[in-house]
C-alpha cells in the first residue's frame, strides 16, 4: 500500500520513548595567586554537574537535563531543564550532537540531544539544586571525566570538551572571561585554560600582524590617542587591547 495523507498512521511505526536534552555547562574559575609578586591569576576549566535523586542512577553525578515536552523544542527543553534543575538561566546554549546508542538509557529507547555552553562564572553564582537534582556543583573537567557519570554522560562531556576547544580557537568567546580592556597575556592564558595543548610562542606577533586576525582586536587609546598600558599582572607595563565588532573570517584556504 502506498502511504498518503488519507491512510497514514503513526501507530505503524515504533517511535522513541523520549527525547531528552542534556546540557554541558563549562566555566573558567579564577583565583589570585598567594604571592607578593605580580602575576596572572590561576584559572581552571570546570563543568557543572548535578547529583541525581531519582531512578535511574540515583545518587550519581550527571549532566543537567530532562525530557522534551510535546509543546516545546529540544532547545526550549534545554533552557527549561537547566533552570529547573540548577536555577541557572540567561545562558546561551549551542546544539552540538545527538546520542542514540541502543541501551544508553535503562528506561527505554531514548534519543538525547546535547547542548553546550561556555559561560562566565558569575552566571552560575546562584546555582541551586531542585526538581530531580539533590546537589549541583562545579568540578574540574579532568576530575569530572574520571567520575562514573550517569547514562553516557562521560562521552557527552568528552565530546562537548572538544566542541568548546574548537569554539575557543575559532570565535571570540574568550571575551566572556576578560575585562573590556585586556593584555594579550591575559587572552593567551584564557585560551590555554580551555585548550592546554595550544602553544604559540609568537602569539602576540601573529595576532597583531596577521590581517585576518588583527581585525578582531584593536589597541586601547585615551582621548588624546595615547596607547593605554597596564602593569596589573606584570612588572613591565603592557599594551591594552579590546575586541572589535568584527567576527573572525577564517578559512582553510587562506
Amino acid at each position: 500500500m502506498i502511504e498518503n495523507e488519507s491512510n497514514y498512521s503513526a501507530s505503524r511505526y515504533r517511535t522513541p520513548d523520549g527525547a531528552p536534552a542534556d546540557i554541558v555547562v563549562f566555566t573558567i574559575v579564577s583565583a589570585g595567586k598567594p604571592t607578593k609578586k605580580k602575576a596572572l591569576p590561576t584559572r581552571e576549566l570546570q563543568v557543572m554537574l548535578i547529583r541525581r535523586k531519582i531512578w535511574p542512577y540515583e545518587g550519581q553525578w550527571a549532566l543537567p537535563g530532562g525530557f522534551t515536552r510535546e509543546s516545546e523544542s529540544v532547545h526550549d527543553c534545554a533552557i527549561r531543564e537547566l533552570k529547573e534543575e540548577t536555577a541557572v538561566e540567561n545562558v546561551n546554549v549551542d546544539y552540538f550532537n545527538v546520542y542514540s546508542a541502543p541501551g544508553r538509557d535503562p528506561r527505554g529507547w531514548m534519543i538525547s540531544h546535547a547542548f553546550l555552553a561556555l559561560v562566565n562564572e558569575r552566571l552560575l553564582e546562584k546555582r541551586a539544586a531542585d526538581v530531580d537534582a539533590s546537589d549541583v556543583r562545579l568540578f574540574p573537567v579532568e576530575e569530572a571525566l574520571k567520575l562514573e557519570l550517569a547514562f553516557d554522560h562521560r562521552q557527552i562531556l568528552a565530546d562537548a570538551l572538544l566542541g568548546i576547544r574548537h569554539k575557543m580557537l575559532t570565535t571570540k568567546v574568550a571575551k566572556e572571561f576578560l575585562p573590556e580592556a585586556f593584555t594579550l597575556s591575559e587572552l593567551y592564558q584564557i585560551i590555554q585554560t580551555v585548550v592546554p595543548d595550544y602553544k604559540e610562542p609568537n602569539f602576540i606577533r601573529k595576532l597583531t600582524s596577521t590581517k585576518s586576525r588583527s581585525a578582531i582586536i584593536e589597541e586601547v587609546r585615551d582621548e588624546k590617542g595615547v596607547p593605554k598600558l597596564s602593569n596589573q599582572y606584570s612588572q613591565r607595563a603592557a599594551q591594552l587591547y579590546r575586541f572589535t565588532n568584527e567576527e573572525p573570517q577564517l578559512s582553510i584556504y587562506n
